[in-house]
């Protein structure tokens, strides 16, 4: 039964054009183990090409120029978490959106900040592109995505 409703989830999946939805839910649940929480906070897995390429988000031209030197230990370590059917065969690195880290252990949740939706993010990075200086295109970014997701959720503070 199981196994029937996991199949019919894949085939909606592919049929709304999200087929690597599943597959790049289990790289990013094992990319903080496989890559440590200082990587993780500066490199982000983003979506998996349809070469089977998994592109992954930096936060500068430095971490992904350092990471694609370390490119085959990653995934030697993601291989070791998700077996190799899980494992892209490839893995490119480029700069781009990393999501902000999770909040402060102490915060609780009525005073942490509310989480952008991809959604929020692609319409802030959208709004931001024609910004030529880097720095400042992923501060607006940044401040975009915040702002959208203060208003999806309703909150006023």
């Amino acid at each position: 039964m199981i196994e029937r409703i996991g199949g019919e989830v894949e085939r909606e999946l592919a049929r709304s054009g999200s087929r690597d939805a599943l597959p790049l839910a289990a790289l990013t649940t094992a990319w903080p183990a496989a890559v440590g929480e200082t990587v993780a906070r500066q490199a982000w897995p983003l979506r998996i090409g349809r070469d089977g390429t998994l592109h992954v988000a930096t936060s500068s031209a430095t971490w992904a120029f350092e990471l694609d030197r370390l490119s085959p230990e990653i995934l030697g370590r993601l291989e070791e978490r998700l077996g190799a059917d899980g494992t892209p065969a490839r893995v490119r690195f480029a700069v781009g959106p990393v999501p902000e880290p999770g909040p402060v252990t102490g915060v609780s949740a009525s005073t942490s900040m509310p989480v952008p939706t991809p959604e929020d993010v692609l319409e802030a990075d959208e709004a931001a592109a024609s910004i030529d200086d880097p720095d400042l295109r992923e501060l607006v970014a940044r401040a975009a995505r915040a702002s959208l997701a203060k208003a999806r959720s309703g909150r006023h503070f």
